[in-house]
């Protein structure tokens, strides 16, 4: 069985919470001929995506209840059963509609790993541990996102779309193994109560009346509001506006990215002698003067490429620091209900920064003030949680 603090664990931790980013960055490349070799229109494409976003974050309220009264081990295998199924039935999809379908359940397994994920966590670990664990974690799932759009290039050049999801399968399949085989049942005490609708309201209602829970959730809230609104627009800023070719954007796409890494890799190991308060807040401070910049940038109307993915670096960087922290502070206090926690977390964060990112996204024309804004918004927003948090710390 995995030991706490063992590498291992982390690993396994690691890959559970990746499932999600990975389902999603890994078949980018194949979506122009997915909608060739099905005969669907550019629209039917790209709602594999969108499905798959709404079905991960509205399905996270589910698992923690679950997971609170039956254990991690039971629902997470089952959710991860879920997810197997459905990845293979998108890989042998004939038709738009069905691949649809197939998207909407892949997300419903998938947003049970990294529910439960977190709640193992805070089941093996106290005060700043948590915090760093989920730090390390994090600095090795910061690899996806600079590996996954390649991988997936590879397979849809050499294999066809479908490999993707046959890849995908043997991910999750290899995950289940381990979770199988390796994983202990983390949970201490199982809740007395039977999962229903009024007993999970009851302990949401809980959460959302503590103050503690409530500051850390936003600062998660407004970290991933920032990356999404960069996530949505990085593209048509640095490619229409700034001119760069789409070569170059890959390249400054992963140079910024590589920020959310060192953010992630400085957390996990400053974390146990600076404890998680502090850590958080120097990413506060990160993403702030990063946000600082990028809106100096449109203010003075300096159109570098370069400043730009600085700045964006910085930011991603304060966020790799910050994220973690503030996913640690919103599960501390609820040892007896941290399945609960972790879903209600990932709900709302999920869904408030899809909409952030959706609303830049149609709002852009000619301009980067709209990300500009929504960058400094979010850094802001950040640091004056994390100064207005010193009676609520609990990293």
């Amino acid at each position: 069985m995995l030991r706490p603090g063992s590498f291992a664990l982390t690993l396994l931790l690691a890959m559970l919470t990746g499932l999600g980013p990975l389902s999603v960055d890994m078949y980018l490349a194949s979506l122009p001929a997915i909608g060739r070799l099905l005969g669907a229109s550019t629209a039917q494409v790209q709602l594999t995506i969108s499905v798959y976003l709404a079905g991960f974050a509205f399905s996270q309220v589910l698992y923690g209840p679950l997971s609170d009264r039956h254990g991690r081990r039971p629902v997470l295998l089952a959710a991860l059963g879920i997810y197997l199924i459905a990845t293979l039935a998108c890989a042998l999809s004939f038709s738009i509609e069905t691949l649809i379908a197939a998207r909407f359940v892949q997300a419903v397994g998938g947003s049970g790993a990294i529910v439960l994920a977190r709640a193992v966590v805070r089941d093996m670990f106290d005060g700043s541990q948590v915090g760093r664990e989920l730090s390390r974690m994090a600095a090795i799932m910061a690899l996806a996102p600079l590996a996954a759009p390649l991988i997936g290039g590879v397979l849809q050049t050499t294999l066809g779309w479908r490999s993707n999801f046959v890849v995908l399968f043997a991910f999750g399949a290899a995950a289940w193994v381990m979770v199988w085989l390796l994983l202990p049942e983390t949970l201490r005490l199982r809740s007395p109560e039977p999962v229903s609708l009024s007993s999970t309201l009851r302990s949401y209602r809980r959460f959302l009346a503590d103050r503690v829970f409530v500051v850390h959730l936003g600062i998660a809230t407004a970290c991933l509001c920032g990356l999404f609104a960069w996530i949505s627009s990085a593209a048509f800023v640095l490619q229409d506006i700034y001119g760069v070719s789409a070569l170059a954007f890959g390249l400054s796409f992963a140079v910024a990215s590589s920020g959310y890494l060192v953010g992630t890799t400085l957390a996990a190991r400053f974390v146990s002698r600076w404890g998680g308060w502090r850590i958080m807040g120097l990413g506060a401070v990160g993403m702030a003067i990063g946000g600082l910049v990028v809106i100096l940038l449109s203010a003075f109307g300096v159109h570098s490429s370069v400043a730009l993915v600085a700045a964006m670096a910085l930011y991603l960087a304060g966020m790799g620091m910050a994220l973690p922290q503030a996913q640690a502070g919103a599960l501390l206090p609820f040892p007896d209900r941290a399945g609960a926690a972790s879903s209600l977390l990932g709900f709302i964060t999920q869904i408030l920064s899809a909409v952030v990112g959706a609303i830049i996204g149609h709002v852009l024309t000619t301009s980067a003030w709209p990300l500009a804004v929504a960058m400094v918004m979010a850094g802001g927003l950040s640091l004056l949680l994390w100064l207005s948090s010193r009676q609520s710390r609990s990293v």
